[in-house]
């Protein structure tokens, strides 16, 4: 049985753990030996330390209740840590949220619109970063609709007077990855607030917020940073967050939470106050053990790994005859590939696929793909051989 101290040293010792190989790494990932994974742009598989670290919370929890309430405290508290890390933000401008849609939703709704006020949106993105924008017209609020693929020069003659661009990081569809400095250089020029929803990127690719100008972020934690679903965190600038009223109120979102016989509303001084009640403790620690496995591995080194393998797969289905939905190139490319055969339908591909033991996903009339750093290039080159062929 585990005591006390038996947990805590546990759980150090799984989050100290420290691959030391290629092969140590990909062994972290369980899942290989039953799959070729290419669906991170959809749910990925979990880390054998982020199910680990899940595995001994939910067990203590079972053992001792809340006896070790401290230490899940900790735990929410490093996991904000790791992830202003992962983006060169501070500590007090995370918030630990459910997911990227929860994420914007407080943006949008705390943001504090007048009636003329303009929004740049894009016509490409997910419905989590189309919908919360969109319903905003019913509170006087204008949408100027662009493309994500538009010049910096259309989307510089588009923001003067505009209160706030929303913009996917790497599109869900496409796999597009926009210039997020040179259109965060134009929204500080103008006064614009720049939201980022980041979950197609965040992980993968190095992301500054200083250097981008960004001023929140949102970004689940169940795709590129390899954590559990429901888990998530919200970046919100520090000179903002006076400004930015939380979207829904609970007993954690003021200063004194813990004083359950407090009756003062006075907001916690850092993003906390956009957390609004208990949470998703398991989800916290499954999160915050993928983020330093991706710490330990090094954003650097798996964007390297990934722009790699993702270019693999794009010359590859062209040589078989296949349409790529957008093309790759060094500054605009990222881990999802999207394709389609001319006459056999994505979900007939996906399906011959899987019984290959291969996963990919099948996305409006096109399959998309998307490996991680611990993919191999020979299981590349099997994924490619095991396409139907274009006659």
């Amino acid at each position: 049985m585990l005591g006390v101290m038996g947990f805590e040293e546990s759980s150090k010792a799984l989050l100290e753990s420290r691959p030391s190989s290629p092969q140590q790494l990909r062994e972290e990932f369980p899942v290989t030996e039953n799959l070729i994974y290419l669906n991170h742009a959809a749910v990925a598989p979990l880390s054998r330390r982020a199910s680990n670290a899940m595995k001994e919370l939910t067990e203590q929890a079972c053992r001792f209740g809340s006896l070790h309430y401290t230490q899940w405290m900790r735990c929410y508290s490093d996991l904000r840590q790791a992830a202003a890390r992962l983006i060169n933000a501070g500590k007090d401008e995370i918030a630990i949220v459910k997911n990227t849609s929860e994420g914007i939703s407080f943006i949008a709704e705390g943001f504090p619109w007048k009636s003329g006020d303009q929004i740049i949106a894009f016509r490409e993105e997910f419905p989590a970063n189309y919908y919360p924008w969109l319903r905003l017209e019913n509170r006087g609020v204008k949408l100027k609709w662009l493309s994500i693929y538009d010049d910096v020069e259309t989307i510089a003659a588009a923001i003067p007077g505009t209160r706030l661009l929303a913009i996917s990081f790497v599109n869900y569809l496409s796999g597009y990855r926009v210039d997020l400095p040179a259109i965060g250089k134009l929204c500080r020029k103008n006064g614009c607030f720049f939201f980022v929803d980041a979950i197609q990127g965040m992980g993968v690719y190095p992301l500054d917020v200083e250097e981008c100008a960004v001023d929140a972020l949102a970004a689940d934690g169940h795709k590129w940073m390899l954590g559990p679903e429901g888990n998530g965190i919200l970046y919100v600038r520090k000179d903002w967050q006076d400004t930015i009223e939380p979207a829904e109120f609970g007993w954690t979102n003021p200063a004194q939470y813990f004083d359950y016989g407090k009756r003062d509303m006075t907001l916690r001084p850092d993003a906390g106050r956009y957390e609004c009640g208990t949470l998703n403790t398991v989800g916290c620690y499954g999160l915050h053990a993928a983020l330093e496995l991706i710490s330990e591995v090094g954003v650097h080194n798996i964007c390297a790994a990934v722009d790699s393998l993702a270019q693999q797969i794009e010359e590859g289905v062209r040589e078989r005859g296949y349409e790529v939905l957008v093309a790759r190139t060094r500054v605009t490319g990222s881990g999802i590939v999207s394709f389609r055969h001319p006459t056999i339908q994505s979900g007939q591909i996906v399906s011959s696929l899987k019984r290959e033991n291969i996963l990919a996903t099948p996305r409006q009339e096109w399959v998309r793909v998307s490996p991680h750093f611990y993919i191999t290039p020979e299981e590349i080159d099997r994924v490619i051989a095991c396409l139907p062929p274009v006659h």
